[in-house]
């Protein structure tokens, strides 16, 4: 059941990246605050392996194989594509209403790992992704937007970045497997080279197609700094959870973090959303317990 705990702790972190990012994207491009996610989070997932071989130095190191390798490369780069979706999104809708479109992530995710993954559910298990798909969409804000008519071109970004976030969970806990180390060290390596390789990437890419955007990151060093130390911090919670249990139950359970969206919302952000919906409540609650059952 430790997969729990490291759900719920990645799921807070998250809801936090997400909060830095938004405000980052008030003053600086979707790329530049994409690349503030990864750009000094490298150093901090290069500690954290140190610290766990420093815990038990009898580890070996492991044998990457060349499909570990590909796994790493499409983690990658889907991830960097997701996070910039999400961007978009905040640029296009309000915080609350952007997170929960890119939140499509674990019922996608479900559907994918059933189909292509080799990763069936109970029933249980799909009960859960079901009720948290729709509780998410009554505390998101996505119901009250509806009435709004919201434009394809937000949905479609919206369900792009889900998708996108799902893939990469599920070649994030392939590689881990790839490795069969002991945990948490597999979660560890695949954490460290897939957020080195997406600085590089993107350091790249802005580097030769527009570096004023990077120039943009080192005039906010506090919103940068903090973007990269909870996405890092997230991300062990993340690799590590996902490493133990199937990517739906955890990204079902990992909806607890539109609870927090809102909160850092209205709190934070001063943003007006009409009153919580207490039935969306009890069924995040209902999707959790399904999945810690199942």
């Amino acid at each position: 059941m430790l997969w729990i705990p490291f759900t719920l702790f990645a799921a807070f972190m998250q809801a936090w990246r997400n909060a830095f990012q938004k405000q980052l994207s008030q003053h600086a491009g979707a790329a530049s605050v994409t690349l503030a996610r990864f750009v000094l989070a490298w150093p901090l997932a290069g500690l954290y392996l140190w610290l766990l071989y420093h815990w038990q130095p009898a580890q070996a190191l492991p044998a990457f194989t060349a499909t570990f390798a590909v796994l790493i490369v499409a983690a990658a780069v889907s991830q960097i594509v997701a996070t910039a979706l999400m961007v978009r999104l905040f640029q296009l809708r309000n915080y609350a209403v952007g997170v929960g479109l890119a939140k499509s992530e674990a019922v996608l995710a479900a559907a994918l790992g059933v189909f292509f993954f080799s990763a069936p559910l109970t029933f249980l298990g799909w009960l859960g992704v079901i009720i948290g798909g729709i509780a998410v969409w009554l505390l998101s804000g996505l119901r009250r937007a509806a009435g709004q008519a919201v434009p394809a071109s937000t949905l479609m970004t919206g369900l792009g970045s889900g998708l996108a976030f799902a893939l990469t969970s599920l070649w994030v806990r392939e590689a881990s497997l790839e490795l069969g180390m002991a945990f948490p060290f597999g979660a560890a390596w695949v954490l460290l080279l897939v957020i080195s390789l997406q600085t590089l990437l993107m350091v790249g890419w802005l580097g030769l197609r527009n570096p004023q955007e990077l120039v943009s990151l080192w005039q906010r060093p506090g919103l940068t700094v903090l973007i990269s130390l909870t996405s890092c911090l997230g991300s062990i919670g993340w690799f590590t959870a996902m490493s133990l249990e199937s990517v739906a139950l955890v990204k079902t359970l990992g909806q607890v973090e539109v609870l927090f969206t809102l909160m850092i919302s209205v709190w934070y952000f001063r943003e007006r959303l009409s009153q919580r919906d207490h039935g969306g409540l009890v069924l995040i609650v209902i999707a959790a317990v399904c999945v810690m059952w199942a």
